[in-house]
């Protein structure tokens, strides 16, 4: 199962919760959103994209979120859910997300999410940090593309 998020300098640990699950006896497929989120919001703070916030107003904002889902899962489960950055533009880039299941050890759902670089002082789009691209480059590194 750790192969399939080898390639993933971030991995969050989320327990499936009964009430996540919808009438047709499987999570909701909202909930995955969140689980990528839980795992987007981790990467952030590992690039204490908050702190630099602060700093300059220049702050991620999620443009476009997207799932394809493989299994359903069920409750009692947890879930590994892993996210690398696969592409940097000029004032954003693309964060790769992949939830695992530990009760089945296999892929569940894959997604890609684009997040901006937003000016929060000016309320526009700004040209991406020369500071992040630094710290993506270095907790990128911290793993094989290859898993």
């Amino acid at each position: 199962m750790k192969d399939l998020i080898a390639h993933c300098p971030v991995v969050v640990e989320i327990p499936v919760a009964w009430g996540e699950m919808d009438a047709f006896q499987h999570v909701n497929n909202v909930v995955y959103f969140r689980y990528f989120e839980t795992a987007r919001i981790a990467y952030f703070q590992r690039l204490d994209l908050m702190g630099l916030m602060d700093q300059t107003g220049i702050g991620p904002i999620l443009g476009s979120v997207q799932c394809q889902f493989k299994i359903p899962l069920t409750y009692p489960d947890t879930v590994s859910v892993g996210t690398r950055i696969s592409k940097i533009s000029a004032d954003r880039f693309t964060m790769e997300y992949l939830v695992v299941s530990h009760q089945h050890q296999k892929l569940a759902a894959q997604g890609e999410g684009v997040i901006v670089s937003f000016n929060y002082r000016e309320n526009r789009k700004a040209p991406l940090p020369d500071v992040w691209r630094a710290r993506i480059a270095t907790l990128e590194a911290t793993v094989t593309k290859d898993g």
